[in-house]
């Protein structure tokens, strides 16, 4: 589907008109924030989580702005109804400027890209990389070594490339979060190593909900066998099992992985139904 529409500080324009001009030193550099949201069917998922975080990143980098919750909702309904949308994928990105009243929030829909279905069963290849992030909690616009990284994946014909800080800890994807799981134990990197995904605090809340443990340390790549699995979050993907990282395969997809993705499942069509 063609979207017409995009959102520049809460004016809505064609997307024909949809341009950053060349002196944009902010854009150019990278100074700025972004969130992807998923829509369908007349449910925005975790739009609170997601602005939340969108503002919490733009402090981590010193991003002053004139935006507030309240106005990014109703306009972000506004653009959904201009387009006519059922399904998409939303893009908020807020760019920085010299003082706030410069910065320019711009919000716009995008088909949604969905993993092929038949993953969910057979688990994904991963790849490596060595490469910590700059400001790990924040989602911004400095993204040339997670590109390189993710097209260091595509390449070897693998789903995801993890980032391997120089410790040897695995902290995350180039585009999800990563986990370990052993019997009902899932295991995450340390939070400060990692962007705080909003579907992974979603996991991890319809986890505990469901009677596993969920524990917060250091996974170490040279130790992956020692677990009965390995899985990743995203907005688009929920839960991915992982089927091999570099060398190393895991024999199946644990039961109690299997069990967790029911359940989430569950709970976002629980969530679907309580805001419609």
């Amino acid at each position: 589907m063609t979207f017409k529409y995009f959102s520049h500080n809460y004016e809505l324009k064609p997307a024909t008109e949809a341009h950053v001009p060349l002196n944009n030193v902010e854009y150019s550099y990278g100074y700025g924030v972004y969130e992807t949201l998923r829509f369908s069917k007349g449910t925005i998922y975790f739009l609170d989580d997601h602005i939340d975080r969108l503002f919490n990143s733009a402090r981590v980098i010193s991003i002053d702005h004139n935006f507030d919750k309240d106005s990014i909702m109703k306009n972000l309904v506004k653009l959904l109804e201009q387009n006519q949308a059922e399904a998409c994928n939303i893009k908020i990105l807020l760019l920085g400027g010299r003082d706030k009243d410069s910065a320019n929030l711009y919000m716009f829909c995008s088909n949604p890209l969905f993993p092929d279905r038949k993953l969910y069963k057979t688990g994904v290849a991963c790849v490596t990389e060595n490469y910590e992030r700059l400001w790990p909690g924040a989602k911004t616009l400095n993204m040339l070594p997670s590109y390189l990284a993710y097209k260091k994946a595509r390449e070897a014909e693998a789903y995801e490339c993890l980032l391997v800080n120089k410790e040897g800890f695995v902290t995350e994807g180039t585009r999800t979060n990563f986990f370990v799981i052993k019997d009902k134990t899932i295991i995450s990197p340390m939070l400060e190593d990692i962007l705080p995904g909003v579907t992974r605090d979603k996991v991890l809340k319809v986890a505990i909900e469901n009677g596993y443990n969920v524990v917060e340390q250091n996974i170490k790549l040279s130790e992956l066998k020692e677990y009965d699995g390995a899985f990743l979050t995203s907005t688009s993907a929920k839960i991915m099992p992982i089927k091999s990282i570099n060398e190393f395969s895991y024999d199946a997809i644990t039961p109690p992985l299997i069990e967790l993705s029911e359940k989430f499942n569950n709970f976002l069509d629980s969530y679907k139904k309580n805001t419609q």
